[in-house]
């Protein structure tokens, strides 16, 4: 069920963004009375899952999902249809257009996804509005469990303050901001510390088993006794917070998972903080190294506990657009600077780059409306500043080479541009293999 719900997402998400991608292109070059023969979601390699032509555009739909597409007559594109430009220019073709038509032709699938990209988060921001914990509320600072954290020098409790000279109120900052980092400032038993991250530290990460960052230390909460455990009849009360075992601190799962195996088998004496009591408890564990105590783990339980604050912001329909337009330009800027690191070799952020599997992976296994649109908003993004690069096969070299028309007033040979497009789709394919050979190489050896 967990793949189908995961799945479903990752469909729809893409569907959604290479239609809409497509409209781009196909609007304005109605618009222009620009010949569209074919208006494809998916690749149809030999054949179509399903086609009907209405007027003179064949809608369909391909069975390979890597993008879609739309074919306009008189361009020379993906399909390499040298008997067409081989016939004169009718005026109903791409290449009879003026410059500055076939210029907005083709800005206009990434036109498309940013707008798109925009209202989710405005309509976002209107509907759920923002939800965050302040990191200055955490009580015993964050869980460090990635061992490449650990060898740089930070420690499970370690307070995050700074990331660069930015100022970290909100978890989310963290995420926001490591992206090409060069130092996290930290706060350790009142001592203010800087801990530099290593030039290549994405590339580490990348490569590392445990791609976790900074985690949410989880306090041992009591929910229940199970109905199996040993210590069922223990009398303990929903909402105990666990203190100490044998006398060690273990309030955190963190400081609990490794006592409990230590002493697998064993009789211990437990504290517990029961509102403004502490409590104490004999408690057996089993040779699992379990006590058969099920957990708290609603976020809302542990900020009415004292353990951290959620800040949850609602706002109006007018100022949704003010919050949206924020996110609309931060998504963007941040991912321009995850494009840059992974353009410098140095930084070893190439290792990162995925393909499809990645992609299905950020969706959640169950279904969340509020993650969905989150996620679409930020794959319409990518998909936009990816279509920008200026490689032949993609709509930024399109781009390039009438902006050189339109500069120099110089139309580049068809022999030319049908060379740059076998240039720039073997370009591409090369991208699209390398990305998804790094999802096969982790899914192996990592």
């Amino acid at each position: 069920m967990e793949f189908v719900i995961k799945i479903g997402q990752f469909l729809l998400s893409l569907s959604l963004l290479i239609v809409l991608h497509e409209l781009g292109h196909f609007i304005p070059a109605k618009a222009f009375k620009t010949r569209v023969e074919k208006f494809y979601l998916f690749f149809d390699v030999k054949f179509s899952l399903f086609k009907k032509k209405i007027g003179e555009t064949v809608y369909g739909i391909g069975w390979l999902p890597l993008g879609g597409y739309v074919k306009i007559s008189g361009m020379i594109d993906e399909s390499m249809d040298k008997e067409q430009m081989a016939q004169p220019p009718q005026p109903w073709e791409f290449r009879s257009k003026p410059a500055w038509q076939r210029l907005i032709i083709m800005l206009g699938g990434v036109f498309v996804n940013f707008v798109l990209a925009l209202v989710i988060y405005i309509l976002a921001a209107f509907a759920y509005g923002d939800t965050d914990i302040t990191v200055s509320s955490l009580k015993d600072g964050f869980l460090i469990d990635n061992p490449l954290l650990q060898d740089i020098g930070f420690k499970t409790g370690d307070q995050i303050l700074k990331v660069d000279d930015t100022k970290i109120v909100n978890e989310s900052d963290i995420r926001q901001h490591i992206i090409g980092a060069n130092s996290v400032t930290i706060e350790r038993n009142g001592e203010v510390k800087t801990i530099e991250l290593p030039v290549d530290f994405l590339g580490q990460l990348s490569s590392s088993k445990e791609r976790s960052l900074f985690g949410l230390r989880q306090p041992f909460v009591v929910k229940k006794v199970a109905d199996t455990s040993l210590n069922k009849s223990v009398e303990l009360k929903q909402g105990d917070v666990f203190n100490t075992i044998n006398g060690l601190s273990a309030t955190y799962y963190d400081q609990i998972t490794p006592i409990l195996d230590s002493l697998k088998g064993q009789t211990v004496t437990a504290t517990f903080i029961r509102g403004n009591q502490t409590i104490e408890r004999s408690l057996n564990i089993d040779n699992n190294g379990k006590l058969g105590i099920y957990s708290e783990t609603r976020l809302s339980e542990f900020e009415k506990l004292g353990f951290l604050d959620i800040v949850t912001k609602e706002y109006g329909f007018i100022e949704s657009f003010g919050v949206g337009a924020n996110k609309f330009t931060g998504t963007i800027s941040s991912y321009f600077g995850q494009l840059k690191a992974i353009f410098n070799p140095s930084t070893g952020a190439y290792k990162g780059v995925g393909g499809f599997k990645a992609i299905y992976d950020i969706f959640p296994s169950n279904w969340s409306w509020e993650r969905f649109w989150s996620l679409t908003a930020f794959l319409s993004i990518m998909l936009g500043v990816l279509n920008l690069l200026p490689i032949p096969a993609l709509d930024g070299g399109h781009v390039m080479f009438l902006l050189y028309e339109m500069i120099s007033g110089r139309k580049p040979s068809e022999n030319f541009l049908e060379k740059a497009q076998i240039v720039g789709f073997f370009l591409l394919i090369a991208l699209v293999l390398f990305a998804n050979g790094n999802d096969i190489f982790k899914a192996i050896f990592n």
